[in-house]
């Protein structure tokens, strides 16, 4: 299956692709709009906070065995930085922590200009794989 093929409707909608992905580590892109702004008109937190939880969503699925699912069940974020629409983020999830039903990662949000935007953690459940 294609990359876009791959892609949950919400990043279709917001232009979200992957980068790179494996190995506890993945890079995912979104371009920003004029339509996620917030009354200052900057991009609203939520679209920031959406980009970290998939890139640590999608580090964390790297380094899980396949049909394994996760979630996650809490997010910390920290703002550093706003950002203007028509700026491309760029999100690095890195896998901390990966148990059998937990895991833990970390994440970068960077403006093009490789400006820190924010910092994240979170905290994943793992379903294994009915047959474990």
């Amino acid at each position: 299956m294609t990359e876009a093929g791959r892609r949950s409707r919400a990043w279709r909608f917001l232009g979200i692709r992957a980068v790179t992905a494996g190995d506890g580590c993945a890079v995912v892109e979104m371009p920003t709009t004029d339509d996620m702004t917030n009354h200052q008109g900057t991009v609203h937190g939520g679209f920031i906070s959406l980009l970290a939880d998939s890139a640590m969503g999608r580090a964390m699925a790297s380094v899980l065995p396949p049909g394994t699912r996760q979630f996650s069940f809490d997010l910390k974020l920290s703002f550093v930085n706003f950002v203007r629409p028509g700026e491309r983020l760029r999100a690095t999830g890195r896998v901390l922590h990966r148990g059998r039903r937990t895991g833990v990662a970390e994440c970068r949000v960077e403006g093009e200009d490789a400006r820190l935007v924010a910092t994240a953690t979170a905290s994943f459940s793992v379903y294994l794989p009915a047959d474990e």
